[in-house]
């Protein structure tokens, strides 16, 4: 089973353009996004697809792979869409380019699900939602499962009604998804659907054409997405933290320790 990971990658950001340029010690965002991608094990190359020429320029010039693609694409899905075509891969990994704490144990999970003998259609991810402030924000999407684990519906909404803390009913979506080949050229093939436009979110275009999609569960997930410069000042400072903790020997470990 041959997978690939695509970065959808835009230039015309409305919130935050040139984001994927944006520096974050040191280096453009979309660098440790595709550094983390290609630490995943299961990964046979990882790519950017972008719009813009400066974002492709930017990837080439630290060793990364880059692709134009069209201006006019609804999602980074569809992005990916146009990428497929000329990729040799049984699976297709669509990693979002303002996640670069992304942890590739993610991306390998999405993509061994698709090695069972009865593989989904997509594989995506989620974590338990623990805080009642997220529950209620329409920003953080929501999924529900059924007990196989594919998911019955996505929501900005606060589903499922009635959920308290401690309970596993209630799940935070995060943006990644592993398609199969065909899955993907079936997807982008559809037209927008109505709950997708109403909730402003891709993935209801496949459940509304009756494609499965598997939500791996992960314990944690200490990723941030960067949609605005106040993002870039968070995921900065926690990466200056993790540099730090990673840098500062154990207790114990020095020239005394036994």
């Amino acid at each position: 089973m041959k997978a690939v990971v695509v970065i959808p990658a835009r230039y015309a950001s409305t919130r935050f353009p040139g984001k994927p340029l944006a520096q974050l010690l040191g280096k453009p965002l979309i660098e440790h996004v595709y550094s983390r991608a290609c630490e995943a094990k299961t990964v046979d190359r990882v790519i950017v697809a972008t719009d813009d020429r400066r974002i492709l320029e930017v990837v080439r010039g630290f060793g990364g792979d880059c692709v134009m693609t069209g201006t006019g694409h609804r999602s980074g899905s569809d992005r990916l869409g146009e990428v497929a075509g000329s990729l040799d891969a049984d699976v297709i990994v669509n990693v979002q380019g303002d996640e670069p704490l992304i942890d590739p144990a993610v991306i390998d999970g999405v993509i061994q699900v698709h090695g069972r003998v009865h593989p989904p259609d997509i594989a995506t991810v989620a974590v338990s939602l623990d805080a009642e402030s997220d529950y209620t924000d329409r920003n953080v999407v929501k999924v529900v499962t059924g007990k196989d684990g594919y998911a019955l519906y996505f929501s900005r909404s606060a589903i499922p009604y009635g959920w308290q803390a401690g309970s596993d009913e209630a799940l935070r979506h995060i943006g990644i998804y592993a398609y199969s080949r065909a899955a993907l050229q079936d997807f982008v093939s559809l037209p927008a659907g109505k709950l997708e436009q109403m909730e402003d979110l891709e993935q209801l275009r496949a459940l509304e054409n009756g494609m499965s999609i598997l939500v791996v569960k992960v314990d944690e997930f200490n990723g941030i997405g960067v949609d605005t410069p106040e993002d870039l000042l968070k995921v900065e400072d926690m990466m200056k933290k993790m540099k730090a903790k990673a840098e500062d020997p154990a207790p114990g470990a020095g020239e005394d320790a036994p």
